[in-house]
């Protein structure tokens, strides 16, 4: 089922068009987009891999340990705040000044974002859209977000490749049992005890790859949330990933955790964040070369690639960037583990 349906209206004038984008939302288009705004950093991601050079800004601009993993051209475009999410700071003063063609927003498509879409859009007279951001619409996404911005080849190139992806892994996934898949936490935070419970946004990913979110009550609480340090005795994870380079250098040694079967056994991975985390932050199409890197974690035997070769070729085509030894070198410093010293 298609997420945004892109339709030529003969009764228009023959500069614009008409798209339906994930909320239902019927909204009238320039024929030719050259400038979008994002509206949080999801879609500064989405924007970014289908057509780089339509983006006005970055929402919150490239940290220098960033800069190398996005192409030269786009490193240093200025910080623009966003619309949408937590910590929302753009102004419509500021959205004005930008002049784009066209705002994009990529996530969820709620009423609240639906009803804040329809305020930007009726107070800016910019043409404002919705992409479902969920994972498993990542294909479809892609392919008309390429349709809306003139792109089509770039997005269904894209967007194969998101399906290749998702193939490689249901192929290995369709004889392997609940029972057998990793028991995985997510770590966040220095002290590693905040995490998200299964079937939320942040832990999309491990779920998608095949393994097991210890923080799992059955679907009552979904989010964020603060585990004790006995609920994580009883879990007793087997994989322990992380974003987090404090909580990753001192789990090793932290008594709190010395009991936990990844601890022992040298299987808690950090993730690289560059120039976008690799699990979330943000939940956009970054989360692809993060599902190439957690499917090997949980099973490398049957896996079949090099990280270091995947990850280059994978930055090449998403993120149109290059990188050298000393780039792939820091990135994946940690990623493939660390065994107790």
């Amino acid at each position: 089922m298609r997420l945004l349906a892109v339709a030529l209206v003969a009764a228009l004038p023959a500069t614009a068009r008409t798209v339906t984008d994930s909320a239902g939302r019927v909204v009238e288009v320039p024929d030719d987009i050259a400038r979008v705004f994002a509206a949080g950093p999801p879609a500064s991601i989405l924007l970014y891999v289908v057509a780089p050079e339509t983006l006005t800004g970055w929402p919150r601009a490239l940290r220098p340990e960033e800069r190398d993993y996005i192409a030269p051209p786009y490193r240093d475009l200025p910080e623009t705040g966003r619309l949408t999410g937590r910590g929302g700071e753009a102004n419509l003063e500021r959205v004005l000044e930008v002049a784009p063609d066209l705002i994009l927003d990529f996530g969820s498509v709620r009423d609240t974002y639906a009803d804040l879409a329809d305020r930007v859009q009726a107070q800016t007279g910019i043409p404002y859209i919705l992409i479902d951001g969920r994972f498993e619409n990542t294909p479809e996404a892609l392919r008309l977000l390429g349709e809306v911005l003139g792109r089509p080849e770039r997005g269904e190139m894209l967007a194969q490749e998101a399906e290749a992806i998702f193939a490689r892994l249901d192929a290995i996934l369709a004889d392997v049992p609940q029972e057998a898949r990793p028991r995985t936490y997510l770590a966040r935070g220095p002290d590693g005890l905040e995490t998200g419970m299964t079937g939320s946004i942040n832990t999309e990913i491990i779920e998608r790859a095949g393994g097991v979110n210890v923080a799992d009550d059955g679907g009552r609480t979904r989010g964020l949330v603060r585990a004790s340090p006995e609920q994580l005795i009883v879990a007793d994870p087997e994989v322990i990933v992380t974003w987090d380079r404090t909580f990753h250098d001192r789990v090793w040694t932290d008594p709190l955790w010395a009991g936990i079967e990844a601890v022992e056994n040298g299987r808690v991975y950090l993730s690289p964040t560059a120039p976008f985390g690799w699990i979330d932050r943000p939940p956009s199409l970054n989360r692809m070369m993060g599902l190439i890197w957690m499917a090997r974690l949980f099973y490398p035997d049957r896996w079949e690639g090099d990280l270091r070769d995947e990850t280059a070729e994978f930055y090449r085509t998403w993120y149109q960037v290059d990188l050298g030894d000393a780039e792939l070198d820091r990135l994946l410093e940690w990623a493939e583990g660390r065994p107790p010293e």
